[in-house]
């Protein structure tokens, strides 16, 4: 009975110094997020200190880099107290509007055609040269003629940006479902699974990462095209209030919509990062 009893008892400290050696990485982890969170606020504070002191001491040309204060002063005039439809929250409105139908129009036939090509090779090698003689060409060179079958209202503007967010999302997404481990593949078709079930439990998921990186790719795309569009033909929006700042040399007006635009980039991409945490709870993130 004795040494029958004598495992169990020596079982459980293996286990508990297993557990307290497995707690001090992940304290340094937790310490190293933190330590990464930190430096990435104060750095860009550092900077605007350093630009607002240098404007100040008149070390650098205020007339073209207004100190941060100032542009601060012209973002609340533009915010509270411009009319609605001159202010900044309508602008940035009507952009996000527009960027997000071109994103749809974009991305959703991009998806598609990227999966269908990544899982039949004739269909890839019927439109990757295609696709390969179109990429390169600049979106924005192709303005003129999408203003022309489109007109100069809101149609060219979700086309330009719907072309520009198609080409990146097809290729992320072919890239990907054409990389998945045939074994997953060969299970489905053993399994004798549907085109369909293949395509949405096999395929989709297997490529979601590189989905999403082409997703990230075409929404700054779409504020990119979004902004030209609106510089060339619009009368509101983010890149008409950047060009008319330009027109009239209002130079803080301009660095406004240039701060807007880094900031709907910036939370868009936390966006995107809390859609795949939560899509891909198995992706491991350091």
């Amino acid at each position: 009975m004795n040494t029958l009893a004598s495992p169990q008892v020596d079982a459980k400290p293996p286990l508990r110094r297993v557990v307290q050696r497995s707690d001090p990485p992940r304290r340094n982890s937790t310490r190293k997020r933190n330590s990464e969170r930190l430096i990435a606020f104060f750095t860009p504070m550092a900077l605007l200190l350093v630009w607002e002191a240098l404007g100040h001491l008149r070390l650098i040309d205020v007339r073209f880099f207004p100190p941060p204060s100032n542009i601060v002063g012209t973002f609340y005039d533009l915010t509270v107290q411009t009319a609605w439809n001159k202010s900044l929250p309508y602008h940035v409105v009507t952009s996000l509007t527009r960027a997000c139908i071109g994103f749809v129009l974009g991305a959703l036939p991009g998806l598609a055609l990227g999966v269908v090509m990544g899982l039949v090779p004739m269909v890839r090698a019927a439109v990757q040269p295609i696709v390969g003689a179109i990429f390169p060409i600049p979106k924005v060179a192709i303005l003129p003629l999408i203003m022309l079958i489109f007109g100069i209202g809101e149609g060219s503007k979700w086309a330009i940006i719907a072309i520009g967010v198609f080409f990146q999302v097809l290729i992320a997404t072919s890239t990907g479902v054409a990389n998945i481990e045939k074994i997953y593949l060969d299970v489905g078709r053993n399994f004798r699974a549907s085109k369909s079930a293949v395509c949405f439990t096999i395929a989709l998921p297997g490529a979601l990462p590189t989905i999403f990186a082409g997703l990230r790719l075409g929404w700054g795309i779409a504020l990119l095209l979004l902004i030209t569009a609106e510089m060339v033909s619009s009368e509101s929006g983010i890149g008409y209030l950047i060009w008319r700042a330009w027109q009239t040399l209002a130079i803080e007006d301009m660095y406004v919509g240039l701060v807007t635009i880094a900031a709907l980039g910036t939370v868009s991409f936390w966006m995107f990062d809390a859609m795949e945490r939560s899509m891909l709870p198995w992706k491991q993130r350091s």
